[in-house]
């Protein structure tokens, strides 16, 4: 029959092979290879660069690159390392149930430390960001800061946007108190409770719990301490000013879809040696023996839960911790491993 005569109607338009797609011989080939490598190769080595250097060394006329070996491999079923699992990230706030659930804010507080001004101050600057509403607020401060100047920007900072449910920090004295002695609870922590504010101390060392503040704190150096050259700290002030308007008027949306906010107390005054009421939080992982170390002291939570994250809540009112468990894979459960006696002695407050 002749070619013109032929009825091509139900082929599908353009070449049998895609150009860019490599040839059954070529990926015969390269199994062929890895086969021989596995098995003689004086190095062991048989992975996709090792298969590379093996065609280009018998001269063969197709040399895919190593990452064409790899696709080959991987389509043939030719690897034998498992993946990794990549789960879906937990959502905002999951390691608190109220807030997992957009039914309560957090504000979370850190430090950006030393840096210094030509011929200037060393300045560290103080930093905020609502979880769920990305408010945002920086104060700089010349030199070292107490915590009694870190209280009084926190203040401030409620005083015009309303008081969160929680409010979390890292476990740096200036938040926490003195680690030296056990049950120190520092004046932060004290206004906090006498506020209704929880105080949430995140886990040492670990990664994800501060990654909205810590985002943050990248943001604000690329932005204002990285862009411009400050001649000054009031520069910087005047620079950074400028920046925190900016983002909250990037985010007016979402601070406004966020949960309400309580009212600062308009007669409210901080006292030092009020009788502590309430509940604080601390984030930690278990030791090999499933226990905890919150405020100086070691707690067992669960002998069959060591090395995993957990939720302690000193429970100020009714002189019990209770520890619960937590986990990013499942994020809404999180069972009580343990209820421990404790209580606060009556002792000067930690300043």
């Amino acid at each position: 029959m002749r070619l013109d005569r032929v009825d091509f109607g139900d082929r599908r338009p353009g070449p049998t092979m895609p150009p860019n797609r490599t040839r059954p011989t070529t990926e015969d080939l390269v199994l062929e290879v890895r086969h021989d490598l596995k098995h003689n190769s004086p190095l062991g080595e048989f992975g996709a660069a090792a298969i590379q250097r093996e065609l280009i060394a018998r001269e063969q006329e197709v040399i895919p690159s190593v990452r064409t070996i790899g696709r080959i491999l991987e389509r043939r079923g030719a690897l034998e390392g498992k993946y990794r699992i990549r789960r879906p990230a937990p959502p905002r706030g999951w390691y608190l149930p109220d807030l997992a659930a957009s039914q309560a804010e957090l504000d979370s507080f850190d430090f950006i430390e030393d840096l210094l001004i030509e011929k200037g101050p060393l300045v560290h600057i103080l930093t905020a960001i609502s979880i769920h509403g990305a408010l945002t607020s920086a104060w700089p401060f010349p030199g070292s800061p107490r915590a009694s100047w870190t209280l009084k920007r926190i203040l401030e900072h409620w005083t015009q946007i309303g008081l969160p449910t929680y409010a979390q920090f890292d476990n740096a004295t200036r938040f926490q108190g003195p680690h030296q002695y056990p049950d120190a609870i520092g004046r932060i922590i004290r206004a906090c409770l006498q506020l209704g504010v929880i105080p949430v101390f995140a886990p040492p060392r670990e990664t994800g719990f501060q990654a909205s503040i810590e985002s943050f704190n990248s943001r604000w150096r690329k932005s204002v301490w990285n862009r411009f050259h400050h001649t000054s700290f009031d520069a910087l002030l005047s620079r950074s000013e400028q920046f925190i308007a900016a983002h909250r008027a990037k985010n007016s949306q979402r601070i406004g879809q966020a949960p309400d906010r309580r009212p600062f107390p308009q007669t409210w005054e901080f006292h030092l040696r009020a009788p502590l009421s309430g509940r604080i939080i601390y984030l930690r992982r278990s030791n090999e023996k499933g226990c905890v170390h919150v405020l100086g002291h070691s707690f067992l939570a669960q002998k069959t839960w060591p090395h995993r994250l957990v939720r302690c809540e000193v429970l100020l009112d009714q002189d019990c911790i209770q520890i619960f468990g937590l986990r990013r894979r499942q994020p809404t459960s999180q069972p009580l491993l343990n209820q421990v006696p404790y209580h606060f002695p009556n002792k000067p407050p930690s300043r």
